[in-house]
């Protein structure tokens, strides 16, 4: 009888998805939870990656001397609320397309290291107010045991907050910063990267609002990606682009933020209606205290410093998976010695 409960779990979950998904808005914060087949395994111990010195900059990197890689895992359904209650057993894990056994598993609540990244260009003047409801809403509902520091840019990034645990600091800093200049959001990304060396935790992530492309920094495209894809930190976006643009930088905006996340096993939201910030912000928040974390050994130990490949599966009936979606890491580069 017990091995029935967790089909059976799972197809209830499906059902009421199926009935419910055209009632609620777009970005709902409710959780959904799929009753688990066994107990939650301890949290992960083991580390996947010694500190190194990236770039110029004093990123930490994932290259390694590889004993075991971790591999956050964010799974939402298609109102993007949190899928909960999912096991070991649920996930599959591929490395260059070659099955890897999941050597631990993890889905508790710990603290995350969280860098603000806020754009306060001249463009953002009317949507200030909403910005920080958004970043209230992200304090509030996050960890307490979180902790925040905050980057604005406008015409050159500016640490605005120093890690702090208290939400309500970086609000008040965020209102002494008026909207003014041009838009340096690529050095502000890579200027967050580097302050992430100084992370309490081991759980990283970086949340860019922002409301245009890049158009006065110093570092390039190219750069940046290279630094986030070296990087042990999520990132996630929310562009709130308006109907009309005007420059081809505020035309690539929503591509650029889209690539510079998803390697990292984030996500970017793109609004045209910055009345939907606050919600969008809050249920990243949730969805960060709701993530699942992989670790496997990889099989070669790899030592030559390469970019290898990683895919998450889930191991669900395929005609679900169109209701639900997988975010996580897509790769890590190996030691090159």
């Amino acid at each position: 009888m017990s091995r029935l409960v967790g089909p059976l779990a799972l197809l209830l979950f499906l059902f009421l998805l199926l009935l419910t998904s055209a009632l609620f808005a777009q970005t709902s914060i409710d959780d959904v939870h799929i009753t688990p087949r066994e107990p939650h395994q301890p949290n992960i111990t083991d580390t996947t990656a010694k500190e190194h010195a990236g770039l110029d900059s004093g990123i930490r990197l994932i290259r390694a001397d590889v004993n075991l890689v971790m591999v956050p895992v964010t799974i939402t359904d298609n109102l993007n609320r949190p899928v909960t209650g999912l096991d070991r057993d649920n996930f599959e894990l591929f490395e260059d397309k070659k099955p890897q056994e999941i050597k631990n598993f993890s889905s508790e609540d710990t603290p995350v290291s969280v860098g603000l990244i806020v754009d306060t260009s001249g463009s953002m003047i009317n949507k200030m107010d909403k910005v920080r409801e958004a970043v209230h809403q992200f304090c509030e509902a996050a960890n307490p045991q979180d902790e925040f520091f905050m980057i604005t840019f406008s015409d050159e990034p500016q640490l605005a907050t120093d890690f702090t645990n208290d939400g309500n600091e970086v609000e008040t800093d965020l209102g002494i910063s008026p909207p003014r200049g041009r838009t340096s959001l690529l050095d502000a990304i890579y200027m967050g990267l580097r302050k992430m060396h100084d992370a309490r935790y081991q759980r990283r992530a970086l949340l860019i609002l922002s409301d245009g492309g890049d158009n006065h920094s110093r570092y390039s495209e190219r750069d940046v990606k290279s630094a986030v894809k070296e990087a042990d930190v999520l990132l996630y976006a929310v562009g709130t682009f308006d109907t009309y643009v005007s420059t081809q930088e505020e035309m690539l905006g929503p591509e650029l933020l889209q690539n510079i996340t998803g390697v990292t096993g984030g996500k970017a939201f793109t609004l045209t209606n910055i009345a939907e910030l606050p919600a969008v912000t809050r249920a990243i928040s949730t969805q960060l205290r709701h993530q699942y974390v992989l670790a496997y050994r990889p099989q070669a130990m790899p030592k030559d410093g390469k970019w290898y490949k990683i895919n998450v599966k889930l191991r669900l009936p395929k005609r679900f998976h169109a209701f639900l979606r997988v975010d996580a890491r897509t790769g890590y580069y190996a030691s090159a010695r």
